[in-house]
């Protein structure tokens, strides 16, 4: 199954919801036979980026303020001990490299295994402010069970997703963005 480039085109006047089936169908298409880890959760990681983002662009304010889409993956060269993210495919502005487990908003979704949803940065203990421009921001968990599939099990990566705006997320980012992270976890290999 090929995947035209199209698969990032959003229809004027989508709405939200629809904004995120397409990305859910598109990224399924996208991941179809594409699970190793090494190249293909990459590659599946970059078109996901990419899906979002321009779902983001596609609709009004605040979802067309995002500023920055992508994901932070665990750094397997970190010790169980201490484990940290490390950046992976995004769309947006340059990003902090590496991130410690419990630290700023993306570190307490990867601690917690807990969505984690900023109405405004700046009220967040310890937010990392990668773009001074973030006012808000969502972070969902990518978590595999110990078979692989997606359940309650260790945490893989994270969606990260900030908004230019306060309040730039509601629940149905979060509900959506959940459903994503789902979609990713079973659709790639991870180590």
């Amino acid at each position: 199954m090929q995947v035209h480039a199209d698969a990032s085109t959003f229809v004027e006047g989508v709405t939200k919801e629809e904004a995120y089936q397409q990305v859910l169908a598109q990224a399924e298409g996208l991941f179809f036979e594409q699970r190793n880890w090494i190249s293909n959760t990459h590659s599946n990681l970059s078109n996901a980026a990419s899906l979002l983002w321009h779902a983001y662009k596609s609709l009004p304010s605040p979802s067309n303020q995002v500023n920055w889409a992508g994901f932070y993956t665990l750094d397997p060269s970190s010790p169980p001990t201490r484990p940290q993210l490390i950046l992976g495919p995004f769309q947006g502005k340059v990003a902090c490299q590496t991130i410690a487990f419990g630290r700023g908003v993306c570190g307490a979704a990867a601690a917690t295994a807990q969505t984690q949803l900023v109405a405004d940065v700046d009220a967040f203990p310890g937010h990392i402010a990668c773009d001074g421009a973030s006012r808000s921001e969502i972070v969902v968990p990518i978590v595999v069970a110990a078979g692989g599939g997606s359940g309650s099990g260790r945490v893989v990566a994270i969606i990260d997703v900030d908004c230019a705006v306060v309040d730039g997320f509601d629940e149905v980012d979060r509900r959506w963005l959940e459903r994503f992270a789902k979609v990713i976890a079973e659709g790639c290999d991870w180590p």
